[in-house]
């Protein structure tokens, strides 16, 4: 047993049997159990976060067999979105890809010099910046597209993220993500454009925003199955798991994309359970006063979305 469904048990001794789900919708009563259910997570989730001393916590959870929003806390706070931006930025890719406009199998230069989007002065990624500082022996060279997709969702290479995003286009990115219902997300540039920053100019997300790209990759029809499937390959491929996947059991598959930088850590996971429906939750954290930024409290909350999916 994690340390995460430690304590998501300790919660439910707490919280009582409200926690319990009727898996039947017509059986009588079952909606009113459902939304006591609902309504005990909800506490369970406010409890961990307001003993967590973050400055802010943006929950959004749909669990998409029932349609609408499953439960939201916060999830209209605009927040930095830190590598979570790299999503959408796989996702114009991949649509390029099946609208035949670049093949994920071309190649790109790998470079390290980039533009900055204020006054298109150059600036040069550090690799000690990067999660995925292997990549840098490739400058100079040529990578395809999907494997810099790969790298930049799998180890969150900072490298890969800025030569792909120069091929999608931020203002492609965003009316991809408009087409989606995701237009609360905004992606602007690359990492490490210091110059951008400083102007305010930076990437940003609700938890809804980010849900609802998230949940597009599974439903939107904007995506074809083949599309869907190599999304969700990469994503389940992720290499940082300390949060939304540590809080559900080994071999639950999960599909995840994480994002911290100095106050920030987010999470953001399709789960695929097999036997109960497929469920998105993202958790957005700020001003966590933990060195790891609120990481074990993204998976106990996950921990509790999780037995209330399954109805434990």
């Amino acid at each position: 047993m994690t340390h995460a469904l430690g304590n998501a048990l300790k919660l439910f001794v707490a919280f009582g049997p409200a926690f319990v789900v009727c898996a039947c919708a017509s059986e009588p009563g079952g909606a009113d159990v459902r939304t006591q259910s609902r309504d005990a997570l909800r506490t369970a989730l406010d409890s961990v976060v307001q003993t967590s001393g973050a400055e802010v916590v943006g929950i959004y959870y749909r669990s998409l067999a029932e349609g609408g929003d499953s439960i939201t806390i916060d999830a209209d706070v605009r927040m930095h979105a830190a590598s979570t931006m790299k999503v959408p930025v796989m996702q114009r890719l991949f649509l390029d890809h099946q609208e035949g406009l670049r093949s994920l199998d071309s190649t790109l230069p790998v470079k390290r010099t980039f533009r900055s989007i204020v006054d298109g002065s150059t600036y040069d990624l550090p690799p000690e910046s990067d999660s995925d500082t292997t990549f840098y022996g490739e400058v100079g060279g040529q990578a395809t597209i999907r494997e810099m997709v790969d790298r930049m969702i799998t180890w969150s290479s900072n490298l890969a993220t800025n030569i792909l995003i120069e091929a999608a286009e931020p203002e492609r990115i965003e009316t991809m993500l408009a087409e989606i219902g995701a237009d609360s997300m905004s992606v602007l540039r690359g990492v490490e454009d210091l110059k951008a920053f400083e102007a305010g100019l930076s990437n940003s997300t609700t938890a809804r925003g980010l849900g609802a790209a998230m949940a597009g990759i599974v439903e939107s029809e904007v995506f074809s199955e083949e599309v869907r499937e190599g999304m969700l390959d990469i994503l389940s491929r992720q290499h940082f798991t300390g949060g939304i996947p540590s809080g559900v059991p080994d071999g639950v598959r999960v599909a995840n994309k994480t994002g911290w930088i100095t106050g920030i850590h987010h999470d953001a996971a399709i789960v695929l359970p097999e036997d109960a429906s497929t469920y998105v939750l993202v958790i957005l954290v700020r001003g966590h006063p933990a060195e790891d930024q609120g990481e074990a409290m993204i998976a106990d909350l996950s921990a509790l979305v999780w037995a209330h999916q399954m109805g434990n």
